[in-house]
């Protein structure tokens, strides 16, 4: 027979705890558990097996991302922690939100309340992520971005921040905004804005801002028609 969940207040082996950790009673805990030092956990949260919370930044040799000192992980009540994720120190997990197995959120992060980071999916620093968003298996949200409200990314969504590639010159994230949805495998080219209610279809390469409630398709993408009225969430 498989052993049963955790219940609340157990704690499986292998708990690695930092100073000043502010861990509830009814916190649940996998095994082989990292939670370093100064990291805030609300009441009723989930962390399961081998995740990695608070984990402190390090940049390579020629990352341009700030060097300033982090404040604390904070995750707040309900939240869930997948395991093998690895969430860094700086950044804040909304209620109820959920953040996948082996996903990777880096720091200034700020996952709004009950939305949903996928399985291996990574979420680059300085990002906002909204609330009820849902960002499917194995996609990337690059640095800068902001994702607002309601947004729908599927498995394998790539964007982009770099013009220059590596050259030189400033970072772009995108910009998703409220109820947008973006289809499986779709790329964004850096600073892309997608309008309100826009659809990108699957696969698509996305060279330039799109309108609210269009639908583009194709490489590089190109309106076909408008959203219609009985998909719409407000519909």
């Amino acid at each position: 027979m498989p052993a049963p969940p955790l219940r609340p207040s157990q704690r499986a082996p292998g708990l690695l705890l930092g100073e000043g950790v502010s861990l509830p009673d009814d916190v649940e805990i996998g095994g082989n558990v990292v939670i370093h030092a100064g990291t805030s956990i609300g009441a009723g949260v989930q962390i399961q097996d081998a995740a990695i919370l608070g984990k402190p930044l390090a940049l390579g040799a020629h990352s341009h991302a700030s060097r300033d000192p982090l404040p604390p992980l904070v995750v707040a009540p309900g939240a869930r922690i997948c395991a093998g994720a690895v969430v860094l120190a700086g950044s804040s997990i909304g209620p109820r939100a959920m953040v996948g197995d082996r996903a990777h959120v880096r720091e200034r992060v700020t996952i709004g309340e009950e939305s949903t980071i996928g399985t291996g999916s990574a979420v680059d620093n300085d990002v906002e992520v909204g609330a009820r968003v849902r960002v499917q298996t194995g996609c990337y949200l690059t640095a800068f971005s902001r994702i607002e409200d309601d947004v729908f990314v599927a498995p394998g969504v790539l964007t982009t921040n770099d013009a220059a590639a590596g050259r030189g010159g400033n970072l772009e994230g995108a910009v998703l905004r409220r109820a947008c949805r973006i289809g499986g495998g779709a790329v964004l080219l850096p600073g892309i804005e997608v309008g309100e209610e826009a659809f990108v279809a699957a696969g698509a390469v996305v060279t330039r801002d799109v309108a609210p409630r269009a639908l583009v398709m194709g490489v590089p993408a190109r309106a076909v028609r408008e959203v219609p009225e009985d998909e719409l969430l407000s519909g």
